[in-house]
């Protein structure tokens, strides 16, 4: 059997590993526009150690994922954080972030008393009273509206924004509360059948009470790879058995009895294929699936991407820096033009011995032209004077000795309030084309063990197709 994958990220090489698990046999070609492996993943050689300029962490809690890391034999390169804490910077001044609640949503004020005004302070503790939330069962809405409506802006802009910024990309305003935060949206409609007045603070509450309690130590929440995610998209890319294509730009799909026929990429690309699985943003699959299904091709366009940058930069010293993994920035902060900054060195210990500091910045929401139109050198200076004025750290004395950028052109898929329907009706339309799959960060999650199992699913689906 032949099967042809588009796209060489996690998806894919993921993909072709459950294939390869499912067919022994299978001949599996994975077709790359661009010159790497690994997509979204990017492990980069800095002279003082290897360092992730894409995701550089998975959410460790998702046992299903370190479980099939052990099975591809990378069990034993899983490290785990320095158990620091990040700050958030509001009002001019970086303070902690709030433990508890849910992706910074808060049962009361107690958390977030330190972040916000006494007036919304007031209105948090009064929320569980107010009139209730009109809740549709199984329905979604904008994070962002729901939470300003029931808790006022600060929430939203102090802290909500900050955190989902560093995740999805976008502000709360974009995206959907049951696509982002779907334990939320659950807690809502459990209030909403049984007849208990709907409020957010309440639905807050009821998944902080069923949470366990914590351990001593606590289990991190966060792993990663020694050696950087390089570790985990080469693993992949061996255990597949494929032969992947590098700078293969594939123009059009097409099918007949034969197969499905692939223009571009390479010489194998001559032969039909039995299976084809497609692992790109959205709209590029939609691109692909012109001549396969219009009304597949015309949902897939619908998706919608957001832009990022990350510049990685090794100071020769910590000293000014605080002990904390760093710094998200509230998105009504003026003058500042990064969201976030992660402090490697100090959050993951296995980088500690790498010399001096290392430090991520990273720019770039849903709508934010900056990955466009900003050259590196801006980019850098916004970065380090940024760095300055969040942290205090002296930029000036202390110049970076190595200097990584790198730019997301469409690097996540907006999640907003519609974007789960869509995805099921893709996932419909799908099935009109016999033998065709479709996976990536836009179909069941944007974080890495969310990838992994929306590909892994996809794989075994096109085998048995």
């Amino acid at each position: 059997m032949r099967y042809a994958i588009i796209g060489a990220g996690l998806a894919g090489l993921t993909a072709a590993v459950e294939i390869r698990r499912a067919d022994e046999d299978a001949d599996i070609d994975i077709f790359e526009a661009t010159g790497r492996i690994g997509g979204k993943l990017h492990t980069v050689p800095f002279d003082a150690g290897r360092t992730d300029v894409g995701a550089e962490a998975f959410l460790a809690r998702r046992q299903d994922a370190v479980e099939y890391f052990e099975s591809l034999g990378l069990g034993e390169e899983i490290v785990y954080p320095s158990g620091m804490h990040p700050l958030v910077y509001t009002g001019g001044e970086a303070k902690a972030l709030p433990k508890g609640g849910v992706m910074g949503i808060p049962s009361s004020s107690a958390p977030v008393a330190h972040l916000v005004s006494d007036k919304t302070a007031a209105r948090i503790d009064a929320e569980a009273t107010a009139t209730p939330i009109d809740w549709e069962i199984g329905g979604d809405v904008s994070v962002g509206k729901l939470v300003r409506e029931r808790y006022g802006d600060e929430v939203v802009d102090h802290i909500v924004s900050a955190l989902l910024g560093g995740v999805y990309s976008c502000l709360a305003d974009d995206l959907g509360l049951r696509a982002t935060i779907p334990q939320l949206a659950e807690a809502l409609d459990e209030l909403a059948e049984a007849g208990e007045p709907v409020t957010l603070s309440r639905a807050v509450a009821r998944i902080e009470a069923a949470r366990p309690a914590p351990t001593d130590p606590p289990a991190p929440v966060f792993g990663t790879f020694r050696g950087g995610y390089a570790q985990l998209y080469e693993t992949l890319a061996e255990k597949s058995g494929a032969d992947i294509y590098l700078d293969a730009f594939i123009s059009a799909i097409t099918r007949d009895n034969a197969g499905f026929r692939i223009t571009g990429g390479a010489e194998a690309a001559d032969k039909p294929y039995d299976r084809l699985l497609i692992a790109t943003p959205a709209p590029t699959a939609g691109l692909l699936t012109k001549n396969l299904s219009e009304e597949l091709s015309t949902t897939l366009k619908t998706i919608q991407l957001a832009d990022s940058v990350v510049v990685a930069m090794r100071f020769p010293t910590h000293e000014g820096l605080p002990d904390n993994t760093g710094v998200l920035v509230a998105t009504d902060e003026p003058g500042l033009h990064a969201k976030a900054f992660t402090f490697s060195s100090k959050k993951w210990p296995h980088l500690a011995n790498m010399g001096g500091a290392l430090v991520r910045a990273s720019f770039g929401r849903f709508g934010d032209n900056t990955a466009l139109r900003t050259d590196e050198d801006t980019l850098v200076d916004y970065a380090l004077e940024d760095l300055r004025t969040v942290t205090g750290f002296d930029t000036e004395t202390h110049k970076p000795e190595e200097i990584y950028t790198q730019r997301w052109f469409g690097g996540l898929p907006r999640y907003d309030e519609t974007h789960l329907a869509t995805v099921a009706k893709i996932r419909k339309q799908a099935e009109s084309v016999d033998g065709l799959e479709l996976t990536g960060a836009w179909a069941g999650g944007v974080g890495v063990p969310a990838v992994i199992a929306d590909a892994r699913a996809a794989g075994r689906r096109v085998v048995g197709g």
